[in-house]
This record gives C-alpha cells, sequence and structure tokens, in this order.
C-alpha cells in the first residue's frame, strides 16, 4: 500500500483535477446519452464504441475493437462490436480495468424529458442509460484521464471496455471477451463495473438465476363438451397451487448471509413472468371454442450462494412429479431457458478494500458492502475468466435503472471518478 502521507497528498491532486472536469464530464455523459443503443435489436453500438476509442486513443491508449461474430443477435446490421482500451504504465504491476456496458433498454412510455437528449437539469443528467451505465463509464473514463494527468506512478496497466448485450446475458459482450482472456490474469487482476448500486456501496457479487418454462400437456376439444378434451390450463392451475402451497414457503423461509439488497430479497425468490395457454382469440376478439391442449408458464428462480442449482431445479420437478402420480392425465414438460450461479467476492479482497477506502476518503463515511438481487457481468468475469477479484461500483441510484426519466445525479458522478482514481492508483501502486 502507498504511505499515507503519499495518499494523501495524491488524493487532494486528484480530486482537483476532476473537479476542474465537471462540466467535461457531464458532457461525456450527454455525448454516450445521445447514442441511442438500444438493446434489443442492439442499434448504434458501433458508432458509440467508436467514438470511446478515439477519445482513449488520443489519450494515449492502445485501442481495439471485437466482434462477437456467431453471438446471438449478432448480424450486419446489428453487430455486436466491443470496445477494449489498455493503457500501459510505468513499470511492471496489476492491472486495473474498468467495464462499463454501453447497451441500454427500451424507452418504453411516460417520459418527460427525450429520452435520448441528454438533458441537464437541477444538477441531474437525464436520459435513457443515464444511471444506467454510462454515466458510470463516463466517470470511469474522466477517473483514468485524471490519473495520467496528474502525474501519478502508475506502474502496471489501466483497461477500459465498453461491452454490449449486458441488459440481454452478457454472451455478446464480457462473456464473448472472457472466453478469449480478455478478463482473465494476467491480462487484468482488477475489474471495477460502474453499474448504479449507490456512490457509497461497493457490490460484491449477486444472486443467481433460473429461468424456465414449464408446460403442461391435455387433449383439444370442442369448448360445448369439455368433458371430451382435457384441460392443460387447469393442469397448468394445478402447478401454480402446488407452488403456492408447498413452495413459496420453503423458499420465503430461506435466508442469505450475502448482503444482498434490499431485505426482501435475501431469500430465494420465485416469479411468475408468464403464462400462454389455449388458441388464439378469432378476429374480432372472439374466443376459439376449443379446450386448450397446451399451457406453457415462464418462471424466474433466483436463488442464493448457499444453494445450488441442481438442487433448485430438482425442487421443481419433484413437485412436477408428484402431480404426475396424483393428478388424472397430468402430463409437462420442462425446459431450461437460461441460468447463472450466484457469485460473490472477498470484501477483504484488494478491489473492495481499496475502493473502499477511496470511498472513506471521498464521502467521509465508511461505505456498505452489498449484493445485487439480479445479475450483471460480474458472473461472466468470475466463471468464465476466473478472476475473483471483481466488484460494481459506480454513481447512479439503483432504483432509477430502466424507469421513465432515467437520471444520474452530476456530484455523485464527480464523486464516484474521485473514488475510482484513487481506487486504481492504490491497486497499482500497492505492494505484494
Amino acid at each position: 500500500m502507498p504511505n499515507d502521507i503519499a495518499a494523501t497528498d495524491m488524493a487532494e491532486s486528484l480530486f482537483e483535477v476532476i473537479d476542474a472536469r465537471r462540466d467535461e464530464l457531464v458532457a461525456l455523459t450527454c455525448e454516450l446519452i445521445r447514442f441511442p443503443t438500444i438493446n434489443p435489436p442492439g442499434e448504434a453500438y458501433q458508432p458509440c464504441a467508436e467514438f470511446i476509442g478515439r477519445r482513449l486513443q488520443a489519450r494515449g491508449f492502445a485501442v481495439q475493437y471485437v466482434r462477437a461474430l456467431g453471438a446471438p443477435g449478432d448480424s450486419d446490421n446489428y453487430p455486436r462490436i466491443n470496445v477494449i482500451a489498455r493503457r500501459e504504465g510505468s513499470g511492471a504491476g496489476p492491472c486495473v480495468h474498468f467495464n462499463s456496458h454501453i447497451d441500454v433498454v427500451q424507452t418504453g412510455s411516460g417520459w418527460t424529458v427525450d429520452p435520448f437528449a441528454g438533458v441537464v437539469r437541477d444538477g441531474k443528467v437525464f436520459g435513457r442509460g443515464a444511471c444506467d451505465m454510462k454515466g458510470g463509464l463516463a466517470a470511469s473514463i474522466i477517473a483514468v484521464e485524471a490519473l495520467i494527468d496528474s502525474g501519478a506512478r502508475l506502474p502496471g496497466a489501466l483497461e477500459i471496455s465498453g461491452t454490449v448485450d449486458e441488459e440481454s446475458g452478457g454472451y455478446g459482450g464480457v462473456h464473448h471477451l472472457a472466453e478469449r482472456g480478455w478478463f482473465s490474469p494476467p491480462q487484468v487482476n482488477h475489474v471495477i463495473i460502474p453499474e448504479p448500486l449507490n456512490v457509497d456501496r461497493v457490490c460484491i457479487g449477486h444472486r443467481g438465476v433460473w429461468w424456465a418454462e414449464i408446460e403442461t400437456h391435455g387433449r383439444i376439444a370442442h369448448g360445448s363438451m369439455p368433458f371430451l378434451g382435457d384441460c392443460a390450463v387447469r393442469h397448468m392451475h394445478a402447478v401454480i397451487e402446488r407452488f403456492e402451497r408447498e413452495l413459496y414457503p420453503k423458499l420465503a423461509a430461506r435466508r442469505t448471509d450475502m448482503p444482498v439488497v434490499p431485505s426482501g430479497a435475501r431469500s430465494s425468490t420465485l416469479n411468475i413472468n408468464s403464462i400462454h395457454g389455449g388458441q388464439a382469440e378469432q378476429q374480432g376478439g372472439y374466443p376459439a371454442p376449443c379446450v386448450p391442449d397446451s399451457c406453457r408458464m415462464v418462471i424466474d428462480r433466483r436463488l442464493l450462494i448457499e444453494e445450488s442449482i441442481d438442487g433448485v431445479k430438482a425442487e421443481v420437478v419433484e413437485l412436477l412429479e408428484q402431480l404426475v402420480r396424483e393428478r388424472a392425465g397430468f402430463r409437462y414438460r420442462l425446459r431450461d431457458i437460461f441460468e447463472v450461479i450466484p457469485t460473490m467476492a472477498d470484501r477483504n479482497g484488494p478491489v473492495a478494500r481499496h475502493t473502499a477506502a477511496a470511498i472513506l476518503r471521498v464521502l467521509g463515511r465508511a461505505p456498505e458492502f452489498i449484493c445485487s438481487p439480479g445479475t450483471y457481468d460480474q458472473k461472466h468475469i468470475d466463471r468464465v475468466g476466473k478472476l475473483k477479484d471483481c466488484i460494481a461500483y459506480g454513481p447512479g441510484i439503483l432504483d432509477l435503472a430502466h424507469q421513465p426519466d432515467e437520471y444520474v445525479v452530476i456530484d455523485d458522478m464527480v464523486a464516484s471518478a474521485k473514488v475510482m482514481a484513487l481506487a486504481a492508483w492504490s491497486l497499482v501502486n500497492q505492494r505484494a
């Protein structure tokens, strides 16, 4: 660790540089918001990546663009283009990497400002992606530029990436890069992901997820004579009733040692995302006069680090098999859609520890260590890249993500840029 006097002097120098660039930070955030990088389908990825690359190349970074050929959604119309920029330091040392996703979700309705105008008002920047997570990306760029311009000793390397498709699983972004060694030692040693998890929190991990589709089968017949058929919707009702009676109470009783926020997410959860059953309505809205022979339900099961994915699946299969034995005519099909194992970094590991110390220095209060109820790209860095020293830290209020009139507070961006710059400096200068 750098000594206390050197750290104090460096902090003051960094803070002065970042404060002087407040307006530049705001302008950069607005410029990033103006790229409508909506996913799906994956619009404006390439121009946004090239904008980031040109800026960092001008500051001495070696820039590479990596297309995730063959990844879900990749096409010549919507190429999955990622940008990775690296600046070598003055000598041997670790690499600190800031990873931000450039894709944003659909705008939806309810906006009072243009979602892609980058509106500045009342100390905030408004726009789709302002909070999640172009404000964090801009803050990380200003942070590393401030480090360079401060004249600080910077052994090792600094990296910044703008990656795609996080909102749809990250397979065209961090997952693709991790499979090819971009997020593994010795290429990278410490990763900070500027997700919007509040400026005074260090996020060390997230719960897991299993998405699956359950289909119940029946037999079609005339709707006036349902006794000649077998209603698949009624069979699905039996599944839901069994979930309500047996599974939901079990999940609610489980509590994790993971510091997940909000507190309700410290239990296992199951959401029924959708149900689709029966024949489509006819022209004019009239129902098809048929007994439904199929009903599909999509479930979203969030799991804790104390649970195994195999155990989670077996729990659902056991209930379905009970219905096979107990309910006349009950037949089903279970299809896996997506799964992620929970992950949690060591809160005493280098990146968490140095970021926490920087938050204390900048904000004057100790941070809260948390885990996210949903997943983000740490899953790929941990499971695919085999890099454990990864956290999420950035500006933005988590509850505003994906909302209409999404915004990021300018003061929070400035504070987080200071935290990221100081943490990176401490990490590249730490002694073994």
